[in-house]
């Protein structure tokens, strides 16, 4: 009967731990992605920001030596970051492609002009600057019109800084939310050794002598959640710098170790606050307040 009780405590003790250090690695991981995100947050915007294209369209029977000369130039440009000419042919095709029919047929003739689709570095996409450089251009009398998404521009610089805020935001809501579930967990598996903490307590045994078990213990335990949510955020960001090469999410090596050691230490020191105050409050209870 002793022997099956003792396998019972030692299944259920066992169990508690697996479910503290679950608790841990998800919620950990959970905020580790958030710090990812924060972290990159400028790269995603530059990403974005430099997919956006300044269409420069050319008048008819320019010279192919002049657009050319036009294209060395923009490449040489500090505000470009790649320049590429079209044919109106090949934007014919494009067309053709995208709406599934060859629509010249129709209408008998090319509509399209021959231009150079340029792509502008981060910096330069705002308003402002390209309204300056579709001016410059506009003066080139080969030049017919210039063109670029003006809502897009004027929506993407508007969010940047509310997505930034709120990504920080996000991150001080998981901290805060990793704290208090990590803390339940803990406080909830010491709260099934409270009569043995009392017990150590009146036969003599320090506050401190009785914390240290426990709280090595549940370090140890913070450690390996902390170690699962890192091996997890390695592998979701591997994941994503493999699939989406462009944001080059792990070029900043320093920034990403950094990331995995600040995961590894929160999990440790929310781990040992939370066993500090748990057995304190426990050992501070009278002996007839641990029933309830």
């Amino acid at each position: 009967m002793s022997k099956s009780f003792d396998k019972f405590q030692k299944r259920r003790l066992i169990s508690s731990y697996f479910s503290v250090v679950i608790s841990i690695s998800l919620v950990l991981f959970l905020l580790g992605i958030v710090g990812l995100l924060v972290i990159n947050a400028q790269k995603v915007e530059k990403h974005f920001k430099e997919q956006i294209a300044l269409s420069i369209d050319f008048k008819e029977n320019v010279k192919a030596a002049e657009m050319k000369q036009l294209q060395k130039s923009l490449q040489l440009a500090d505000y470009v970051k790649s320049a590429r000419f079209v044919s109106k042919e090949e934007a014919a095709e494009i067309a053709k492609k995208e709406n599934g029919e060859d629509f010249m047929d129709f209408i008998g003739y090319n509509p399209f002009q021959n231009s150079i689709d340029v792509f502008i570095n981060s910096e330069f996409v705002t308003l402002n600057k390209l309204e300056e450089i579709k001016t410059n251009l506009l003066k080139k009398n080969y030049v017919d019109e210039v063109r670029y998404d003006v809502d897009i521009v004027s929506l993407m610089n508007k969010n940047v800084k509310k997505i930034s805020f709120w990504g920080i935001v996000l991150s001080g809501i998981f901290t805060l939310i990793a704290m208090l579930l990590i803390n339940s967990s803990i406080r909830l598996t010491i709260y099934s050794k409270r009569f043995i903490i009392k017990t150590m307590q009146m036969v003599g045994a320090t506050k401190r002598f009785i914390r240290r078990p426990f709280i090595l213990r549940s370090i140890k335990l913070g450690i390996l959640g902390s170690i699962l949510a890192v091996l997890g955020l390695i592998t979701v960001a591997y994941y994503l710098d493999k699939n989406f090469a462009e944001l080059n999410l792990l070029e900043n090596n320093i920034a990403f170790i950094a990331l995995c050691f600040g995961v590894l230490i929160l999990g440790v020191l929310i781990t040992w606050i939370s066993t500090f105050f748990a057995t304190q409050r426990f050992l501070n209870l009278k002996t007839d307040d641990l029933y309830y």
